[in-house]
């Protein structure tokens, strides 16, 4: 019974390792690793061990005969995969790690950010013996995106957590959350040289945490909104929680069809009741049963083949059973024809599966008298402008159509009404205090991760290569940066720096309720007691402030600690 690789891969990779028969691929080791959008199982060479899902972070592995129905389509998309022999020793070869020199006395490292990108740099720190990894966050709950970003119905995602809350119990291991990191004199807390002189490195993990925007007529109209902020919103990030969005329209806008998109729409689009047992914001969920919204449109501006969703979330949205799922054949056309022209030599296993499905879809037009919630995907649209009195109202696209020479648009425009438009055209990283930054790419200039002209410092994630990748794709780049770290840590002169319990005095001065890593396990404890007495998997303090007073209440700041040491194991 072959093993299968379903929507919720992460490709973090660790089943790679597990697998006695190098039967799992694209390996991290692999060109098209970094660009695929899941990982897949050779079902001739899997043996049936089940060593990857035991070692699957997210639950995503299943044998073939436990599939349910909406993940049969996965034997296929796994299967074609191998359809193109592919080159590989009989096991993945180990990436090894290097060892930090012993003059040290442990290597001690700041990682800023405590989202994916960094609680994979720090486990790759904690490998070193004796190390101490300062993990810091300005929020008052760690793991970033995956938190606050992964939908709310995809809780196997979210079990990646799991591993993080093992790291983040190591030895060697501190929190410093609610606490920014940035120039002191403007307010934050703890500024970027405070940190060198209390460590050996300090690794940036930010992310790019703003919004590309449309610069097109009407963009700053009441209604128009992005939608990262609006997954904020229902998923309680402390930030966004108190908005408010108006479902009172029939019809929502989304403008840009990436995987965050398709999550929005599915949200809307999705039985309140099915989420009611999620972590989904409890103002959200009121909200979205108040909701009058029927149809959810969907727009790209570019052809299907180029659709910016992966195929897993695509198949995820089709497997839905409380809407429909249908295609603009009269706006685009799904013409595989004209596709392939614009890529030469062929789509890919992935966009080859994304046109089968989008191919098999009903069109919208043959489905419009039907009732119930829809979700509308249309193609070849740019938007021109959106128009409105006191809120938007509607929103103009050009129409596209395929030429020889790629895509012209006409001047002629597409209206379509709404009353909530959300546009989700990408992310794009922030300056970081005291570091260059290349503003076209929203990431700090850098080498491997070493940051240009800044000694000391590193980047990993979206700040280090741009917004690519998948949850588990940073535990590669991870790995890489603190590669080069140790190599330069390894080759310098070696110098002293501040003690643990001076920088915890340090910090603890200025933001008296920091929330260490007691802190967040009281506060992680309390969140999911209260859902566990109404049914859900947590109940998200969503207010900053009620979070620090419920982690300090139950575990108030402590005495400095002295850890015994130990070499990590490792829990790839």
């Amino acid at each position: 019974m072959p093993h299968v690789v379903t929507q919720s891969c992460c490709s973090d990779g660790s089943c790679v390792y597990a697998c006695p028969v190098n039967c799992i691929h694209p390996t991290p080791d692999e060109p098209d690793f970094l660009t695929a959008e899941m990982l897949h199982v050779d079902p001739v060479a899997c043996v049936d061990c089940g060593a990857c899902v035991t070692a699957c972070p997210v639950g995503a592995i299943l044998p073939h005969g436990k599939l349910s129905e909406e993940q049969l389509p996965f034997l296929e998309i796994n299967a074609d995969f191998y359809k193109q022999p592919r080159e590989r020793p009989l096991l993945a070869p180990m990436i090894e790690s290097t060892t930090a020199r012993a003059d040290l006395g442990g290597l001690r490292v700041a990682v800023v950010g405590s989202g994916p990108a960094g609680m994979y740099a720090a486990d790759e720190i904690l490998r070193q013996a004796g190390a101490q990894v300062n993990v810091f966050d300005r929020l008052p709950a760690p793991y970033g995106l995956v938190r606050a970003g992964v939908a709310p119905d995809h809780q196997h995602t979210k079990q990646v957590t799991d591993l993080y809350d093992k790291v983040s119990r190591e030895p060697g291991f501190q929190f410093f959350l609610k606490v920014e990191v940035g120039d002191v004199a403007a307010g934050a807390d703890v500024s970027h040289e405070e940190l060198l002189a209390h460590h050996h490195a300090v690794i940036y993990a930010v992310g790019a945490s703003s919004d590309r925007r449309l610069d097109v007529p009407g963009a700053d109209l009441p209604g128009i909104a992005s939608a990262t902020e609006f997954v904020g919103w229902y998923n309680g990030h402390p930030d966004h929680a108190h908005r408010t969005f108006d479902l009172s329209h029939r019809r929502v806008v989304i403008v840009g069809n990436g995987n965050v998109a398709l999550d929005v729409a599915r949200i809307l689009a999705s039985d309140p009741d099915r989420l009611a047992g999620t972590d989904i914001s409890g103002a959200a969920l009121a909200a979205l049963r108040g909701s009058k919204v029927e149809e959810i449109v969907v727009v790209g501006r570019r052809g299907a083949a180029q659709s910016a969703f992966t195929l897993p979330e695509l198949t995820g949205l089709v497997a839905g059973t409380d809407y429909r799922v249908v295609v603009d054949r009269d706006g685009e056309i799904i013409s595989s024809q004209e596709e392939h022209r614009l890529h030469e030599g062929g789509l890919g296993h992935a966009a080859d599966h994304k046109l089968a499905v989008l191919g098999q879809l009903p069109s919208a037009s043959d489905d419009a008298v039907a009732g119930g919630k829809r979700i509308v995907l249309r193609y070849l649209l740019s938007p021109k402008g959106f128009d409105g009195s006191d809120r938007v109202e509607a929103a103009e696209f050009a129409s596209g159509a395929f030429t020889a020479d790629g895509i012209d648009y006409a001047d002629e425009p597409v209206r379509i009404e709404t009353g909530l438009v959300l546009t989700s055209v990408g992310y794009h990283g922030r300056r970081v205090a005291d570091l260059p930054f290349d503003p076209a790419t929203g990431t700090v200039p850098n080498d491997g991760g070493k940051v240009t002209d800044s000694p000391g410092a590193y980047v990993t994630g979206w700040i280090k290569r741009g917004p690519s990748g998948f949850i588990g794709t940073n535990k590669s780049c991870a790995h890489d940066t603190v590669e080069q770290l140790l190599a330069d840590v390894n080759a310098g002169p070696g110098r002293t720096v501040g003690t643990q319990a001076e920088l915890t005095a340090l910090v603890r001065r200025r933001r008296p309720d920091m929330v260490d890593r007691e802190g967040w396990a009281a506060l992680d404890a309390a969140e999911r007691r209260a859902g566990a007495t109404q049914g859900r998997v947590r109940d998200k303090i969503i207010d900053a402030d009620e979070a620090v007073r419920t982690a300090l209440a139950v575990a108030p700041p402590a005495p400095e600690r002295r850890f015994t040491l130990r070499r990590k194991s490792s829990v790839r």
